[in-house]
């Protein structure tokens, strides 16, 4: 069950960061607080995974 759900929280990190490249291979310019948000954003998915394989 463990297995699944980091498999589940790898593959929204994943998508995640697919969709902010796509966001930002559009423009020219890129603000540091939409990286920042983007790397928190994927740093909380992947923080979940951590808290999961301790619980279990």
């Amino acid at each position: 069950m463990t297995e699944t759900r980091e498999t589940e929280t790898i593959n929204e990190a994943v998508a995640l960061i697919d969709r902010g490249l796509g966001d930002i291979s559009e423009r020219s310019l890129v603000s540091s607080a939409e990286i920042a948000d983007l790397l928190l954003d994927v740093r909380s998915l992947l923080t979940r995974v951590d808290v999961l394989a301790i619980q279990n």
